[in-house]
């Protein structure tokens, strides 16, 4: 399975997004953010499916909740942004 990750600044802001996520039907996990895909050293991220992410991108915008950026994780593991 294919999957994205959506960065927060805060983990406060990662629970607001995934509440509201869930509230859309869209499942997702709450984790830190791989090494790699950090901007400032401590960040907070939701992992769900690929074919989910441009929604998910939308719900959080009409939300009106600050997030990051979107990564495809890739099978060496790395991460590559998704632009939005």
């Amino acid at each position: 399975m294919k999957f994205c990750f959506i960065t927060f600044r805060s983990v406060t802001f990662a629970q607001s997004g995934q509440r509201s996520l869930k509230r859309a039907g869209i499942d997702t996990v709450l984790r830190r953010t791989p090494k790699g895909l950090e901007q400032r050293g401590c960040g907070y991220c939701l992992q769900l499916r690929e074919s989910a992410a441009l929604q998910a991108v939308d719900q959080l915008r009409r939300s009106q909740i600050e997030f990051g950026k979107l990564y495809r994780w890739q099978q060496d593991g790395s991460g590559e942004e998704w632009p939005v």
